[in-house]
């Protein structure tokens, strides 16, 4: 939840001597003894089934290790809550999240409980891009989700807090609540960075993008993509990437992890309102020790994790992710959550839900406003009360009341109030007036009427691929086009800036999916063949890997089955003719060097193809790649480790 700063500074009450309401704003004395009290008698009747407590009494070494690191003879008989987050100096993403540990800590010990703090740093796709770093991306989701199990459950702790911000880090805690699904669980997430106001010398007019006054990560490729190829200077290009990240968080589009961030409200693991905050905003370290607070309410009321998440849930996530334009990874971060919680959602989940979903949200990479304003003009929130009707309203959050109780509770309590003169005043140097729909469209006033995401099915990819529609050029929503398969993205790309890609291309980039290589993202291209005006509307991109959630244009990704594994992607050709139809989800190899084939001759030709092919030596030998790459599942499943 979210407090005006208003409050504090009017009132000039401190954090120690205020009980905030779970949802809202109302300020009520704090009695500490009272207080006390009633933590103490709570634990005296719950004691017996805290599951902390039942190995107190197996294991006699227990309390003196723990009295050993500074716990008191008191503390060992509290309920114990993990305070489990990814924080690190790795990235911007995670190197501020102790702050939130700190306060999350605080809560827990405040209120009856005895918190531990545990950490699983994550690495960056940013920082791992342009070498074979990116191959760890994805496989480190599932390491996360592995050593938090082993952490929690080597140790045992009645419920946890999970605190994270980033691309794989997200999920992972999301895989690691559903894996740890008996205990209570809520999540607090570390925000998005804001963005850079760029000087007039460096304003340049991106047709893409409305609003050019304002700077963020996802625009360094393209820029990148424009010095290598002499349309900007070097020094303009050293300005842009010195500046992009002016703060911590999540990168200010979006991406997967505000995605993500997202689709922890939507699960009801958040408290309203507190997902993809700005990091730096003073709210953000309340919500975070109110969510401290909340863990000890849901231990004292026996509410788990179980008892939140839900398939209604799952569908309320993915009627949220339609709504934002959602980052294409959720297609498989998703069904991994799901799959840890036991319930089966998979990308044609998301393909049924879009059709037909409004789209509201313009926000970058496929609108014009960096993420933080996401905020400024009322969040989830304000995104669920624009498809109300399209929401399972009676499903259970952890807060402890319905969904539909939270989103009436937020209209009442001042919450959408402060959003606007936030909002106001974070605009007011634009020298533009703007409203919250300029950034949320009302349901009536849709960007789109068709969700964001298609899964794509056919003789090219039999189980399925994935097509961002709202971020590629109409013109491209139907084509047939001609096959330059590349079996790395390195030659891939040395093509595009080499200008051996022309329009009518579809540029395969293969072996790049789970098995093959850990699905790393093919960000790089994507963004030099958006940066040529010949290519961006003319030339697909198709490929088993993954895209980053900031990519544009003509990309498919998750072509399943994939190269390594013999998919018919590994089968494909030189001038193979490429049909792509979106409105009719269809992905297949259609022609042979140029020539229109019937269905029946295809079957045939790529049967003889298939027939030849011989799968390959396995790309690592030893580590976790080489574990990833024999266990993981399809990413239309999730692309998790079985």
């Amino acid at each position: 939840m979210m407090y005006p700063r208003v409050f504090a500074q009017k009132v000039g009450h401190t954090r120690d001597n205020l009980q905030r309401d779970v949802c809202g704003f109302t300020i009520k004395p704090q009695k500490g003894q009272q207080k006390k009290d009633e933590s103490k008698q709570y634990l005296e009747v719950m004691n017996m089934e805290l599951r902390s407590q039942e190995v107190r009494t197996l294991a006699p070494e227990n309390d003196p290790l723990k009295m050993g690191m500074g716990w008191k003879v008191e503390d060992l008989a509290k309920p114990q809550i993990m305070v489990e987050s990814t924080f690190g100096d790795s990235h911007p993403g995670s190197a501020h999240l102790d702050q939130f540990v700190k306060e999350a800590v605080q809560a827990v010990n405040d209120n009856g409980g005895k918190a531990a703090r545990y950490f699983a740093t994550d690495m960056c796709d940013g920082i791992a891009q342009g070498h074979d770093g990116i191959n760890y991306s994805l496989p480190h989701r599932d390491a996360i989700v592995n050593l938090v199990e082993a952490q929690a459950n080597a140790s045992v702790y009645d419920g946890g807090v999970f605190i994270a911000s980033c691309d794989k880090s997200v999920p992972a805690m999301l895989m690691s609540i559903g894996r740890l699904k008996e205990m209570s669980a809520i999540m607090v997430t570390g925000g998005v960075m804001e963005a850079h106001t760029l000087p007039k010398k460096y304003v340049v007019n991106d047709p893409a993008c409305a609003i050019n006054d304002l700077l963020t990560l996802e625009q360094i490729g393209k820029f990148d993509a424009w010095e290598k190829t002499g349309v900007i200077p070097n020094e303009q290009l050293d300005y842009y990437k010195h500046n992009a990240c002016p703060s911590c968080g999540a990168c200010s589009f979006m991406g997967t992890a505000s995605t993500m961030q997202v689709m922890a409200e939507a699960l009801g693991l958040m408290l309203p309102g507190t997902a993809l905050m700005p990091a730096t905003a003073p709210e953000l370290k309340q919500a975070a020790y109110d969510a401290g607070v909340q863990m000890m309410k849901l231990v004292e009321q026996g509410i788990t994790a179980k008892d939140i998440v839900t398939k209604k849930s799952f569908e309320n996530a993915i009627m949220v992710h339609a709504a934002i334009s959602g980052s294409t990874n959720a297609t498989m971060h998703l069904p991994a959550i799901a799959h840890e919680f036991g319930i089966e959602i998979d990308a044609d989940t998301f393909d049924r839900m879009h059709r037909g979903a409004h789209y509201l949200l313009n926000i970058r990479p496929s609108g014009d406003w960096p993420a933080q304003y996401f905020y400024y003009a009322g969040g989830v929130p304000r995104v669920m009360e624009e498809i109300k009707s399209m929401l399972h309203l009676d499903v259970l959050t952890v807060t402890g009341k319905t969904l539909g109780e939270n989103l009436e509770e937020l209209k009442h309590n001042g919450f959408y109030e402060h959003c606007d003169e936030i909002l106001k005043e974070k605009t007011a140097h634009l020298g533009i007036h703007v409203t919250r729909e300029d950034i949320i469209h009302s349901f009536d006033n849709a960007k789109g009427t068709n969700g964001s995401i298609a899964i794509l099915k056919g003789n090219l990819a039999p189980e399925g691929s994935v097509i961002k529609h709202t971020a590629c050029p109409k013109n491209m929503f139907t084509a047939t086009l001609h096959a330059k398969p590349y079996d790395s993205e390195e030659a891939c790309i040395a093509a595009v800036l080499h200008g051996e890609v022309k329009p009518g291309d579809a540029i395969f980039i293969r072996y790049e999916g789970p098995r093959g290589s850990g699905m790393p993202e093919m960000f790089y291209t994507g963004e030099a063949i958006c940066a040529d005006p010949k290519l961006a509307s003319s030339v697909a991109l198709i490929t088993d890997g993954r895209f980053s959630g900031a990519s544009r244009g003509p990309v498919i990704g998750h072509v399943s089955p994939e190269a390594a594994v013999g998919g018919p992607i590994a089968l494909v050709e030189k001038d193979d003719l490429i049909q792509i139809d979106v409105p009719n989800r269809l992905l297949a190899i259609v022609g042979v060097k140029g020539e229109p084939k019937t269905p029946a001759e295809m079957d045939a030709i790529l049967a003889e193809r298939r027939a030849k092919w011989q799968p390959r030596e396995p790309k690592y030998k030893s580590g976790l790649l080489k574990l990833y790459s024999q266990h993981a599942v399809s990413p239309m499943k999730g692309a998790y480790m079985e």
